[in-house]
């Protein structure tokens, strides 16, 4: 093995080089054009990302700028590999330019790099790897490249339409060790009925927290000063209370954090509103606010509480807006596996609505679950021990979803490590080159298992 990872790590400036070039592509979902469903920058990271295929000596495949593949070997059976090339907005305070891949020592910096297109490159060199070494392929290998997986995984339902269904496989798009279940999904939107707030904006992205958030309100005696001692009270990064005719404004800066995971984050726009109560701001939205969303992250407030064993559910607010003097607020749920989507609704029932806001209930998406037990996360399972030697971490249920939920027989597997923050839909995402090396390596192993089931 010590022979592959040489070889491996003789690779890593050119992985780099090529991840590099990916990343330069603002690959967000933009209107659509003629022949470019997700608009242009999405089409031109699709189009970078075969042609790198394509160099490496790949069979490579456009499906109608959704999505496309790399290939390799023969046979009926399809290994599948699923990962995606576009991004989410780049938001937050950068230290480097997003779109230049940025190296600090082990560090690799800009937008994508862990989310997910520098574990699309980790996969394609664990297939030129494996080829380059003469083992055996017994079936196809095809790593599909998606072009929506940030946005509705419409990239995916085209697969399903125009190509073949995968035997087995994997995307490289969560943590290692394994991910044998990911929670279902769930939207609401909330909206105020009444409010004396002249406005409110904050978030970027509805799947992460809102981690700044700037509110205007009527100035009222003494009230910047109650603000400002109840703002100094919380663990806010930043904030900034200033009057001006007649009004204050209010800024404030969380911790982002990705929805599945809303806990590690610090909700601006929340702590906004609990500052305000606590400073005798008297007003009807902050009060639904914090009785029906607030904080704590488990959504107590609307009856949903709920912990199976395999996780919690989990409440974010990510983006809150004001138009035409509504304040609005999405609202992202990850559901546990053992709840059904007609249970989640009679949890909440009569609780989303009051005098003061309203919550309408938006999709619901079903959670997936594959036994522990069965091949396929064994398979994946024993590839990562056979390469870290980790044994400690076991395979587990996630709050994120992935490309498993629209493949058929395939689950989530790395190459994120866990007790590692890369920054995912945040700032300064990253990758390790260090990390980057192994994935490949532990890939290399995951495809070999595969073929042999």
């Amino acid at each position: 093995m010590s022979t592959i990872k040489e070889e491996i790590h003789a690779l890593s400036e050119e992985m780099l080089t090529n991840l590099g070039k990916l990343v330069a592509i603002d690959s967000q979902l933009a209107p659509a054009k003629e022949g470019m469903p997700f608009g242009e920058g999405p089409a031109k990271a699709l189009e970078m990302g075969l042609q790198i295929a394509q160099e490496l000596g790949f069979k490579t495949v456009n499906l109608d700028n959704y999505c496309g593949y790399a290939e390799m070997g023969e046979g009926e059976e399809i290994v599948g590999i699923a990962g995606h090339l576009d991004i989410v907005p780049v938001g937050g305070d950068w230290t480097y330019d997003p779109f230049v891949l940025t190296r600090k020592g082990d560090y690799v910096y800009g937008r994508g790099t862990t989310d997910d297109k520098g574990p699309v490159i980790e996969a394609l060199y664990a297939m030129k790897l494996l080829r380059d070494s003469g083992v055996k392929l017994n079936k196809r290998v095809r790593l599909i490249m998606g072009c929506n997986e940030e946005t509705g995984s419409k990239c995916m339902k085209h697969y399903n339409e125009v190509a073949e269904e995968l035997s087995c496989g994997f995307t490289p798009d969560a943590n290692f060790p394994c991910i044998h279940g990911e929670k279902g999904h769930m939207s609401m939107m909330a909206y105020s009925k009444n409010t004396k707030i002249i406005s409110m904006n904050g978030g970027f992205v509805s799947n992460a927290v809102c981690d700044n958030c700037t509110t205007v309100i009527p100035a009222e005696a003494r009230l910047k000063e109650k603000l400002e001692a109840a703002f100094s009270q919380t663990k806010l990064q930043e904030y900034k209370v200033t009057e001006e005719n007649g009004t204050l404004t209010i800024y404030a800066k969380g911790v982002p954090a990705h929805a599945s995971t809303p806990a590690l984050g610090i909700n601006a726009a929340g702590v906004t509103c609990q500052c305000l109560e606590e400073a005798g701001f008297e007003d009807d939205f902050v009060k639904f606010y914090n009785s029906h969303i607030g904080t704590d992250c488990d959504g107590s407030g609307v009856g949903l509480k709920f912990a199976d064993e395999y996780g919690d559910l989990t409440f974010c607010n990510g983006i809150v807006k004001t138009q035409d003097g509504v304040i609005s607020c999405t609202i992202d749920i990850r559901v546990p596996v053992t709840l059904k989507a007609d249970q989640v609704r009679e949890m909440c029932q009569g609780r989303l609505e009051d005098e003061n806001g309203r919550i309408e209930i938006g999709t619901i998406g079903n959670p997936l679950f594959f036994p522990r037990e069965s091949p396929l996360v064994n398979a994946l399972y024993k590839a990562y021990v056979d390469v870290t030697g980790d044994t400690e971490n076991k395979p587990m249920v996630i709050g994120g979803g992935t490309y498993a939920k629209s493949l058929k027989n395939i689950i989530a597997f790395g190459p994120e490590k866990l007790g590692i923050d890369y920054h995912i839909h945040g700032a300064d995402e990253f990758i390790l080159v260090s990390g980057m090396e192994e994935a490949v390596l532990v890939y290399m192993e995951a495809i070999k298992n595969l073929l042999a089931i």
